[in-house]
């Protein structure tokens, strides 16, 4: 777990430098706000294509191989974007960054390997975690490394930086990570047909006990995702910020994130239950959504975050919690990489769906629309705790 642990912050770190430069880079070459959102969601576009056969192959081949190639895709995408020109070359390294971006259903497996159903939770948190800890170093470096001003930012050097760190994660990758699959389950996998990603989607989706989990799922991430795509351009509009001062909120919310994932989620799981803990998220990221829009300085920006971040972290870490100990130990790849398909494809729903918003009905409409669709996820919520309470 350490290992794996310290592999994932590294290229994390690369991952975050660029999320807040993104819609000031597009800008440049005069995107809309609209355009931008589709941007973000490119790079989940194409991660949704890839994830469930990322997440077989994982089953089949092992999780180290399927990282290490994953981590050098990544280093060939974040060069391709530091000598970016045009918006299509943009769009073009964020699509091939997304499509090789198997490390994610990866790990998430790996973690399945090695922990108990016992202690899944604290586990999935702890991966929650290098998300965080990725998103405190990496917006605050970038930020740093590109400046305050929008118009005389420099983009190469962030991208460079991701490049550079991504390397770096192959190369810790290739010395210290070890298999985590054992060759016996590889071996009898090897035998089975392989399914495509359609069937794949059908098999698990027809599931009762997971269904209805990858649903509040995508649901949760549509609009977290949104949020992610127009905040920078929100906060420029409405405070003035530029990509050095998104990357510091980002920090911030990142440091949210890794202390609610890794410190505070197996407590909360014991104490409260998963289940339970899937309301209490949406509930906290519903307020955090409703108060965004009327947060104009950072004193009462800073708590709307806090309600936000919060209520995603643990939501999503007690839906894999959930996802992932209803499954079989040769199925843990194959369910979790259509869990994260679901949530990629959240992600390219989400952005496109808030950068409409932005664009025809105004700035702050993409939280207000979040809300409404936080409700039905607390509903759903509330329908899960009480089917768990029937079964237990």
């Amino acid at each position: 777990m350490p290992a794996l642990f310290l592999i994932v912050v590294i290229d994390l770190i690369g991952f975050g430098i660029v999320i807040p430069l993104l819609p000031f880079y597009a800008e440049r070459f005069q995107a809309t706000p609209d355009v931008v959102a589709l941007l973000m969601a490119t790079y989940s576009f194409t991660q949704f294509i890839s994830t469930p056969i990322w997440g077989r192959a994982s089953d089949r081949l092992g999780r180290r191989p399927i990282l290490l190639l994953s981590l050098a895709g990544a280093v060939a995408s974040y060069t391709w974007l530091a000598y970016a020109n045009s918006l299509w070359m943009l769009f073009a390294a964020r699509a091939l960054g997304g499509m090789m971006a198997g490390n994610i259903s990866a790990a998430f497996a790996y973690v399945a390997d090695i922990t108990t159903p016992k202690d899944r939770a604290k586990g999935m948190g702890l991966v929650g975690a290098a998300f965080g800890l990725g998103f405190v170093i990496g917006p605050a470096m970038g930020g740093i490394l590109a400046g305050p001003d929008p118009l005389t930012a420099d983009y190469r050097t962030p991208a460079l930086a991701a490049a550079g760190l991504s390397l770096t994660a192959l190369v810790l990758a290739l010395i210290i990570l070890k298999e985590s699959l054992s060759p016996e389950i590889r071996a009898r996998l090897a035998q089975q047909p392989v399914q495509s990603r359609l069937a794949m989607f059908i098999e698990v989706l027809r599931r009762r006990e997971i269904e209805l989990l990858i649903g509040i799922t995508f649901l949760a991430t549509f609009v977290f995702a949104g949020v992610e795509a127009v905040f920078a351009m929100w906060s420029e509009r409405t405070m003035g910020w530029g990509p050095e001062q998104n990357g510091y909120l980002f920090a911030f919310v990142g440091v949210l994130g890794a202390l609610v994932q890794g410190g505070l989620m197996g407590r909360l799981a014991r104490r409260f239950g998963e289940a339970n803990l899937i309301v209490q998220g949406a509930v906290a990221l519903t307020i955090g959504l409703v108060a965004l829009p009327f947060s104009h300085t950072l004193a009462f920006l800073l708590p709307a975050m806090i309600f936000l971040v919060y209520g995603f972290s643990i939501c999503t870490s007690s839906l894999n919690s959930l996802i992932s100990v209803q499954v079989g130990e040769d199925e843990q790849g194959k369910v979790l990489g259509v869990t994260r398909s679901a949530s990629t494809l959240a992600r390219v729903a989400g952005p496109a769906w808030a950068g409409f918003l932005f664009t025809v009905l105004g700035k702050n409409w993409p939280f207000f629309g979040g809300a409404v669709v936080m409700i039905g996820v607390v509903l759903l919520g509330l329908w899960v705790r009480r089917q768990r309470a029937n079964t237990s």
